[in-house]
């Protein structure tokens, strides 16, 4: 029997493209990549840049620029492409939509006639209404496309937390849902540290958890990008590991619980909404949403947000 090489099709060869190339292959989660982008001159780069990398990095892998019909034989596509908010305008990434829409357009077709069948990980933003945009043109099955969104957000928000508390983040439990965007919430009612329930840790002990301030650490885990982005013009590294945890939990069938955004259709009193919500992930895709019991004014907070991504949703449908 013929082994088949784990492929990814990354459409996107700018910042986030690349380095999400590289963390898969450093953590060898691909035998071989394949960039598309309008600028093949920069796709050719990049796959040569990241080929020579893969002489010291533990894992062969095989890296080039080709075009759509490229994909037809992936297992997954990443799509990567789209404009950064201009922050010299206040530009949030909703304020992008309209741009990454127009590029979404060419992006669909290609993808439509490619003969691709396999899962697909958008990370152009904004995350939560592009998926939801590429789900509907494509008319993909809603368990097999999903984006990271807020599995990035609920890093800085544990790393937040960490500092804050002098625990170690990989000893912290919490989400950030809704959006990957201004509008998101933390569920905080289901943050844990050590397994014990952040809130519990506060009455137990007020001079110290008890002393946290709440909205302050959700603020930090929100603005962490703004703060990357404003000191050195993208963000990199972190969402290319992110993506990295994403496929890996898709790839090894390890059913897995992170934080992405995922047509909602009937959890948390929505419906065909993409919101970031703990999903399931394995080698099918999304094999069951979780839901978390919020409290009434969490729940009104990620309503809020859903409303959000819904009417922007509507709008890309207008572009």
């Amino acid at each position: 029997m013929e082994l088949q090489n784990r492929k990814i099709v990354i459409i996107g060869a700018g910042h986030v493209g690349s380095h999400a190339g590289y963390a898969l292959l450093s953590q060898g989660l691909a035998e071989e990549i394949v960039y598309i982008d309008v600028d093949r001159d920069k796709a050719k780069a990049q796959a040569l840049d990241l080929a020579d990398a893969t002489n010291y990095l533990p894992s062969r892998a095989k890296v080039w620029a080709g075009s759509y019909s490229d994909a037809a034989d992936a297992q997954l596509l990443i799509v990567a492409a789209g404009p950064l908010p201009d922050m010299s305008k206040g530009q949030t990434r909703m304020d992008t939509l309209r741009q990454t829409i127009a590029i979404m357009k060419d992006v669909t077709e290609g993808i439509r006639m490619s003969g691709f069948a396999g899962i697909i990980l958008n990370i152009s933003n904004p995350a939560d209404v592009v998926t939801h945009y590429i789900q509907h043109r494509l008319n993909w099955p809603p368990r097999r496309i999903l984006s990271t969104s807020t599995t990035l957000d609920s890093a800085r928000l544990r790393r937040a937390i960490a500092e804050a508390t002098g625990v170690d983040q990989k000893s912290i439990s919490a989400y950030a849902l809704g959006e990957h965007g201004e509008s998101q919430m933390v569920a905080w009612s289901a943050v844990t540290i050590g397994g014990k329930p952040l809130s519990q840790l506060q009455a137990e002990r007020p001079d110290t958890y008890g002393s946290l301030d709440l909205q302050a650490l959700a603020d930090e885990g929100r603005r962490g990008g703004w703060v990357i982005l404003g000191g050195k013009g993208s963000t990199e590294f972190g969402i290319g590991a992110s993506i990295a945890e994403v496929v890996r939990a898709i790839f090894h069938d390890e059913n897995r619980v992170l934080p992405v955004s995922v047509r909602l259709d009937g959890a948390y009193g929505w419906q065909d909404v993409y919101a970031s919500v703990p999903a399931l992930l394995n080698r099918n895709g999304v094999a069951d949403i979780i839901e978390l019991q919020l409290t009434p004014t969490e729940q009104a907070q990620f309503d809020a947000s859903c409303k959000t991504m819904n009417e922007n949703y509507q709008l890309s449908l207008t572009l």
